[in-house]
C-alpha cells in the first residue's frame, strides 16, 4: 500500500455549517477544485483542519467521504494525540476507513525528550504498514525531530517522508547531505516553498492551496520543470497570501481566503472565532488585492 511522497498535498480545512456540523457539500466543492488543479494527495485532520476539535466520528466521515471522491488520489490522515494508546487507535481506524498514508506529529501536550520521541514514533510505525510522513514543526509544537532522531528512525521502513516546517531552509540540504534520498522532503511552510523546492524538496504540504489550488500546483510543476522565471512570477504575486500561513490564526485567515475565492466559508469551530473589526479588514484587503491581481497561468499541467 504505497505511493510517492511528492507533489502538492493540500492540508485541507474542515468545513462547518453555521450550526456546527460538518459541511460536506462545501468540503466536496473544495476537494473537487483541488483534484481538478492537479494535486497529488490530500491531508485531513491537520492543524489547518482544526484537528484538536474534531471527534473520531467526524474524522471517520471525512476520511471515508474523501476516499470515495478522490478516485485513487491518496488520502493522508494526520495523527496528533496526547497518548501513545490513543494514537495507536487512530492509526488502526485510519486504515479501516481507507486512508493510504499517515502524517504523525510528536506527542501533544507533553514535551517528550529524544528517547521518548523516538520510542513514540517507532511504536506507531511498527503498528501499521501504512506509509508515514513525520511532521517536523518545532516552532508550533515545541519538539524538534532532529537529524540524529531521523538517523535512528531509518530502521522503520514505512517512515518515508518529512513535512519540513522548521522554517530553516538549510534543513533541506542537511537532510539530503546526511540521508540522500532515504526520506522524501515536503515543505510545510508556504512562504518558503519555492526556496525549498529549488533546494531539492520533493513536494509541498500547502495551506493557501485551499483557496488557490491552481496557482499552488503551477508553482510546483514549473519549478520541477526548470521553468523558474515563470514560477517566480507567480510566487512573488502569491507571497502576501502565502504569509497568512505562518500566523496563529492561519485557520481563520485561510478560511476567509477560501470564502473570498468561492471555495469555502469563514465558519470555524469554537473556541476559534471568525475574524472581526480591524483585523478582518486588514486580512480581507490582502486577500482581495491578491484575487484582483491574479496572474494568468501557463499550461502548467503539461510541464512535467
Amino acid at each position: 500500500m504505497t505511493f510517492e511522497w511528492k507533489g502538492v498535498f493540500p492540508a485541507l480545512t474542515t468545513k462547518f455549517t453555521i450550526d456546527d456540523q460538518l459541511d460536506l457539500s462545501m468540503f466536496e466543492k473544495n476537494l473537487r477544485a483541488q483534484l481538478d488543479a492537479g494535486v497529488d494527495g490530500i491531508v485531513l485532520g491537520g492543524s489547518l483542519g482544526e484537528a484538536s476539535v474534531l471527534t473520531t466520528e467526524e474524522k471517520e466521515i471525512l476520511v471515508k467521504f474523501a476516499v470515495e471522491k478522490c478516485d485513487g488520489v491518496p488520502v493522508v490522515l494526520n495523527i496528533a494525540e496526547g497518548s501513545t494508546k490513543e494514537a495507536l487507535k487512530q492509526i488502526k481506524y485510519a486504515k479501516e476507513w481507507g486512508a493510504k498514508g499517515l502524517m504523525l506529529l510528536p506527542p501533544m501536550r507533553y514535551k517528550s525528550d529524544h528517547r521518548e520521541t523516538i520510542t513514540y514514533f517507532k511504536t506507531l510505525a511498527a503498528s501499521t504498514d501504512l506509509p508515514i510522513m513525520l511532521y517536523n514543526n518545532p516552532v508550533d509544537y515545541k519538539i524538534e525531530i532532529t537529524l540524529d532522531m531521523f538517523d535512528e528512525l531509518q530502521e522503520c521502513k514505512n517512515i518515508q517522508a518529512v513535512k519540513e516546517s522548521t522554517r530553516d531552509v538549510i534543513n533541506v540540504t542537511r537532510m539530503i547531505n546526511r540521508f540522500g534520498k532515504r526520506f522524501k522532503i515536503l515543505c510545510g511552510v508556504d512562504p518558503l516553498a519555492m526556496e525549498e523546492l529549488c533546494l531539492g524538496a520533493d513536494g509541498w504540504v500547502a495551506g493557501l492551496v485551499c483557496a488557490f489550488p491552481k496557482e499552488t500546483v503551477a508553482i510546483y510543476r514549473l519549478v520541477k520543470a526548470g521553468k523558474l522565471d515563470e514560477a517566480t512570477k507567480i510566487y512573488r504575486w502569491f507571497m502576501p497570501l502565502l504569509e497568512l500561513d505562518i500566523h496563529p490564526k492561519l485557520v481563520q485567515y485561510i478560511k476567509l481566503a477560501e470564502a473570498q475565492a468561492g471555495l469555502g466559508t469563514e465558519t470555524v469551530r469554537p473556541p476559534r472565532l471568525i475574524l472581526a473589526n480591524e483585523e478582518r479588514k486588514n486580512i480581507l484587503k490582502i486577500i482581495d488585492d491578491g484575487i484582483a491581481s491574479r496572474p494568468v497561468l501557463p499550461d502548467y499541467l503539461n510541464t512535467l
